[in-house]
């Protein structure tokens, strides 16, 4: 009875941790969710700055499976190339080591404050607020719960049982390095991994051997969740996991004579764990780092492109679902959601045209805005032929429906004639934005991406929540647009000759994004108009 005790002592501290940790993502998301991704977006464009881009990434979302999962998504678009993707993980492998070395720097006294400071911010109505409070009460969960790891494991530590384990992996370190990699990839987490080692009364070399595994299974996971992706993002994930898998098997030999080599800074074997995972880190990053060019190009030739498929229009209109207006409508909308993701794509490629200063990628958004125009006249005469025992709340949906294709057809004119000839004629004219205003465009690029991300999720979950979280972000766009176009102006007058060359193509393409953006939180009006949360008029009234 006490050892099952004791199991689920165990156990739920190991709940509590993964639960502390996914509430810090959480709420760094929600806080800082689109800065994060501009500046990983941003951040790649040489080796130093994609480093620090993952280290800084990781220690926000406390989770390098996480960043490894934004950086597939910016592969995938090729917006960051396979070498400064590789450079991003081996920061956020850095970024991860960082943070378990914080968390276990004895701060568990500050856990009650923290979650006290979380309470009263989280109750905030600000998302940033929101998401901060979040983060802190998930960071004093993370401090509790490493405590009653510690307190539900000292049972363990002298259980004849447990003690004949341990001596049996210190006898059998291949094993142990399963074990420690098995232990990671059920949590999903390096990160959780190497804090349970703190726990166990471990020889110096077994706790390094099950840091090691610990760094392969936290590998694992983002393979698995890349599975069904691009071969792009499957490259990044197996890369990683390539990487960590050779290293470990390299240091495996000499475990104990690394630990020897670092147990004088760390005053015990406990806390060896985390120096061990971080040192390993550091010097997998510096060795890795002048050969992930090479990597790279391995990895393309083993993991080639995917072959183009054919494109099945309209692929959810089914003729025969339309005397059922539940079946017709929840087809009409996956064929709303497919022209969604021809937009995505159109963004994508006018963004990879512009960073790169290449006209190719511009050819396949104008024939995708065909295909736009094309899907969405097919969409309208689909529902125009809803059966007329249709009841309200379809028609409404219906309405719903059409409303979203229009405005994703506006979009895709925009980006064709408005944001692709702007390109056009950068790349034509051969200009060249200052360093500040590349900056600024490329932001706008990547928030009005996320703006489309949201509104997709808007369209098929309708939630309220996230209709009023876009709003917020509406705002965001807003002021990010007009302190572009102030900081430009200020550049302008300041004689800024690279300015002035690019004036009126600068403030163009803020005019665009910003169109664009107002088509895409479109579809958060009718949800919180319902909710009676839309003002009639943004105009005040006079006063007296």
């Amino acid at each position: 009875m006490a050892s099952i005790l004791v199991l689920m002592q165990i156990g739920g501290a190991v709940a509590l941790l993964l639960f502390g940790l996914g509430l810090v993502r959480e709420g760094i998301t929600t806080a800082f969710g689109l800065r994060l991704k501009a500046a990983l977006g941003l951040g790649t464009r040489t080796g130093p700055r994609a480093f620090i881009s993952g280290l800084v990434a990781t220690l926000g979302l406390q989770s390098s499976t996480a960043t490894a999962m934004l950086t597939a998504s910016f592969v995938d678009r090729k917006l960051i190339g396979g070498r400064m993707a590789q450079i991003v993980l081996l920061g956020a492998n850095v970024g991860t080591a960082l943070t378990a070395l914080i968390v276990s720097s004895g701060l568990s006294a500050l856990a009650p404050a923290l979650i006290l400071a979380g309470v009263v911010t989280a109750r905030r109505k600000r998302p940033a607020l929101i998401g901060t409070g979040r983060a802190l009460i998930g960071l004093g969960l993370l401090l509790v719960s490493l405590a009653l790891l510690n307190q539900g494991t000292a049972p363990l530590r002298e259980a004849p049982s447990m003690v004949a384990f341990l001596a049996m992996l210190d006898a059998a370190w291949p094993v142990a390095l399963i074990f420690g990699a098995a232990i990671a990839a059920l949590c999903s987490s390096s990160l959780a991994a190497v804090l349970l080692v703190l726990s166990l009364d471990v020889t110096a070399g077994l706790a390094v051997v099950l840091v090691l595994g610990a760094n392969i299974g936290g590998a694992i996971a983002p393979v698995l969740m890349t599975a069904g992706a691009s071969a792009q993002a499957r490259r990044l994930t197996v890369g990683n996991l390539l990487v960590r898998s050779v290293g470990c098997l390299a240091v495996l030999p000499f475990a104990q004579a690394a630990a020897s080599a670092i147990i004088d800074l760390t005053p015990t074997v406990a806390g060896l764990a985390v120096v061990a995972h971080l040192v390993f880190n550091i010097a997998l990053a510096a060795l890795i780092w002048p050969f992930t060019g090479v990597l790279a190009r391995m990895l393309r030739r083993g993991l080639p492109d995917d072959p183009p498929t054919e494109d099945q229009t309209p692929r959810w209109l089914d003729e025969s679902s339309l005397d059922q207006a539940p079946l017709a409508l929840a087809g009409a909308s996956r064929q709303a959601l497919s022209i969604g993701d021809d937009i995505a794509r159109m963004l994508d490629q006018t963004m990879l045209a512009f960073r790169k200063s290449d006209p190719v990628p511009l050819a396949e958004v104008s024939k995708l805005e065909d295909r736009v125009d094309l899907r969405q006249q097919q969409v309208k005469t689909y529902l125009s032929r809803l059966g007329r025992d249709a009841e309200e709340e379809d028609r409404r949906r219906s309405i719903t429906i059409l409303d979203y294709v229009i405005n994703l057809e506006h979009v895709g004119d925009i980006i064709e004639k408005g944001l692709a000839a702007g390109v056009r004629k950068k790349i034509g004219l051969g200009l060249r934005f200052s360093d500040a205003g590349y900056h600024e465009l490329e932001t706008m690029f990547l928030m009005t991406r996320e703006t489309l991300l949201i509104a997709q999720t808007i369209f098929m979950t309708r939630d309220s929540e996230l209709a009023r979280q876009m709003m917020e972000q509406k705002v965001q766009i807003r002021n990010s647009e007009r302190q572009s176009a102030q900081r430009h102006l200020i550049r302008l007058r300041d004689g800024n000759s690279q300015s002035l060359e690019t004036s009126s193509l600068h403030l163009d393409i803020l005019r665009d994004l910003k169109r664009i953006n107002a088509h895409f939180i479109a579809v958060a009006h009718p949800i919180l108009d319902e909710e009676g949360l839309l003002a009639e008029s943004r105009l005040r009234g006079r006063s007296g």
